[in-house]
């Protein structure tokens, strides 16, 4: 477990995801509600429910927190300082643009956006630039026995953000999430899991930390606070 922030605040966090399961309603309740509206970064949730639940859970949450909460839409830019809920019966996945390159060179003008700027290097010098990401929904099979699944949902993070991902596992009754936090883990993001005591169904964040070297292992009521420190957030 990690005791220290002063490395992990130099990272530039870009998204959050959160996985849970049985007892999940509480925990995203007690999780949301501590979460100023200051805070800068988008939130994704896969929160295991029947195929046939409507939009009572989003609109439940609405009423918890104070930052904005939707269902995600397949194709949908990713925006910060939201909150994204992966809708009954899809898998939720997010896809990352294709970088494109812009090339510059040695006293020449190129037109960017319409505007004339001058060369910053003295060579032919390609330029990166990543777009913004937007989620994929998908109706392939269950995963873990669950449609969405967690793990669907953290293994594409870690594919499109890499160690910019911040992961949380919540009560759950089954292993989903275990792979995927892993996966986050392998790409230098960092894994909160709920401590078992303080979950309603220890089953999901026990698999989680026998199978991970976690960085933080939080009862519920920890885990907003820790991450509002860690991200130096004010409100």
């Amino acid at each position: 477990m990690i005791n220290s922030t002063g490395e992990l605040n130099k990272k530039n966090f870009e998204i959050v995801v959160v996985g849970t399961s049985l007892g999940g309603l509480e925990a995203l309740t007690v999780l949301l509600a501590d979460l100023p509206k200051s805070f800068p970064l988008p939130i994704v949730i896969v929160q295991h429910r029947h195929k046939s639940s409507q939009n009572r859970l989003t609109d439940f949450l609405q009423q918890q927190s104070s930052l904005q909460i939707t269902e995600a839409q397949d194709k949908e830019p990713i925006a910060p300082g939201r909150v994204y809920l992966a809708p009954a019966d899809y898998h939720l996945l997010i896809e990352s643009p294709s970088e494109e390159e812009f090339s510059l060179y040695e006293n020449d003008f190129t037109e960017w956006g319409g505007v004339a700027v001058e060369s910053i290097h003295n060579s032919k010098s390609p330029i990166p630039y990543r777009g913004t990401p937007t989620f994929a929904l998908s109706t392939e099979a269950p995963v873990c026995y669950a449609r969405p699944s967690i793990d669907v949902l953290f293994e594409s993070a870690a594919d499109a953000f890499g160690e910019k991902v911040i992961a949380i596992i919540l009560t759950g009754a089954n292993s989903d999430g275990t792979e995927g936090l892993a996966k986050i883990k392998a790409e230098g993001g960092l894994t909160f899991v709920e401590e078992p005591a303080s979950a309603l169904c220890a089953t999901m964040p026990a698999s989680a930390i026998a199978n991970v070297e976690v960085d933080w292992i939080l009862p519920l009521s920890k885990i907003a606070p820790c991450l509002v420190n860690l991200l130096r957030i004010k409100d």
